[in-house]
């Protein structure tokens, strides 16, 4: 319910905006075009079932999975802020 200035459904209408943006930067990120046969990263050949899976595919799975670890670590803090460091 919003309360103040806020018209009805303006909360929603930013969680909604918020979950589409959150849609499209992670659509930007995926690969396109022709997947590669050999890893760009370390050479290793890139199984057919790959590629066809993920088009434009460039990395080996292994080297996939250390990308994305390193991803998750850089990720940083929600610009909201958590709840612990509201309270303080």
């Amino acid at each position: 319910m919003a309360t103040g200035w806020a018209r009805d459904g303006a909360e929603q209408e930013q969680i909604d905006a918020t979950v589409k943006d959150g849609i499209k930067r992670a659509q930007s990120r995926l690969p396109s075009g022709e997947s590669l046969e050999s890893c760009a990263s370390c050479g290793a050949r890139i199984p057919e079932a790959r590629r066809q899976a993920i088009p434009g595919v460039r990395l080996c799975v292994a080297c996939q999975e250390a990308e994305d670890k390193e991803q998750v670590s850089n990720a940083g803090y929600n610009r909201r802020g958590s709840k612990d460091s509201q309270l303080r």
